[in-house]
């Protein structure tokens, strides 16, 4: 059964609930937004036909949200799961369903050393570690070829 489907506007509500979670905030030391810099941003994605943007669901329930993106000369990819739904396997499964969907390569992600989960969600779909760098936080750079 298929996990990905178009994001509608709709979807954007349970997105920026999942993104103030605060261990969530912690995991991906990525910083909550402000509801009207969030919605901003969601339909400025949603406006660009060049970046592929997918709500991960579970059953009927919005789940998260997955997506690609040209950056820097590459493609990227990230995703983001509500805290309720971690430990189901729903990331791994959705950036593999990503991934057969977008068949350009390589795909690139970007992770916090520290996001143990997602990092393990990125080598169970056959990306590698290829780089990293420190600013604020130390990222790891991984790439499936």
């Amino acid at each position: 059964m298929a996990l990905l489907r178009e994001v509608v506007e709709t979807d954007l509500d349970a997105f920026f609930e999942f993104q103030r979670e605060p261990e969530a905030n912690e995991m991906a030391v990525f910083p909550t937004r402000d509801r009207e810099t969030f919605y901003a941003h969601w339909r400025r994605l949603l406006a660009d036909d060049s970046l592929i943007q997918r709500t991960i669901v579970d059953g009927d329930e919005v789940a998260g949200n997955i997506g690609c993106w040209p950056q820097d000369g590459r493609r990227h990819v990230g995703y983001w799961v509500g805290r309720k739904f971690w430990g189901k396997g729903l990331a791994t499964r959705a950036l593999q369903e990503l991934t057969a969907e977008v068949t350009e390569r390589p795909l690139h992600a970007w992770v916090a050393a520290s996001n143990i989960g997602s990092i393990r969600v990125l080598e169970k779909c056959g990306f590698v570690e290829v780089g990293r760098h420190t600013t604020d936080v130390e990222e790891l750079l991984f790439e499936l070829g």
